[in-house]
């Protein structure tokens, strides 16, 4: 018997990609459309782990009397601590407002007023957010005052590599965003 509970990578039935939101999440909450990839989760988790022991560190180093040399590493395991749970936040979420990209160090909001299109495209791709590129599939976000906007998600990214199902569902869902509310 499968633990279901147990993997983000479940199939989803029919019924529940269908069944009505909960009523505190509105259309007006932020959220992602898609689960974090595996990848994504455990490199967050590793890191969580290396600033639990950072902080072990610390009260041993503050049982030992150095206290500045404690508080130092307090801070090193704080600022571990955010970046591990801003990494988790990375992606793309949409509510009634616009369409977020969340990045590590920043964050853009683009108001769907201002989103001509969104559209799956085949170009060269970056592999797991490194400089090699591989050919694969980008979600991009088409301005009306210009340009576009970085490239979204790709099939090749921490959330979706090995994962094509995941990475269409996650297109559709978004291109379905979009189309509803570019007509409002």
């Amino acid at each position: 018997m499968p633990l279901a509970f147990l993997t983000a990578d479940r199939d989803l039935d029919d019924q529940a990609v269908e069944a009505a939101p909960l009523p505190h999440s509105g259309p007006d909450r932020w959220r992602r459309p898609y689960r974090p990839g595996p990848g994504r989760v455990g490199t967050a988790a590793v890191f969580l782990l290396l600033a639990s022991f950072v902080l072990l560190s610390a009260v041993i180093i503050a049982a030992a009397g150095a206290l500045p040399a404690a508080g130092i590493c307090v801070a090193v395991a704080v600022v571990v601590i955010a970046l591990s749970t801003r990494f988790l936040r990375v992606g793309v979420w949409v509510s009634a407002h616009g369409l977020r990209q969340v990045e590590l160090l920043r964050t853009t909001t683009l108001p769907w007023n201002e989103v001509a299109a969104v559209r799956t495209v085949q170009r060269p791709v970056r592999w797991l957010g490194l400089p090699r590129t591989v050919q694969g599939q980008a979600l991009v976000v088409d301005r009306k005052r210009g340009g576009s906007l970085r490239t979204l998600v790709t099939d090749r990214n921490g959330d979706f590599l090995a994962r094509p199902e995941a990475f269409e569902r996650a297109a559709d869902v978004l291109e379905a965003w979009a189309a509803e509310h570019h007509h409002r």
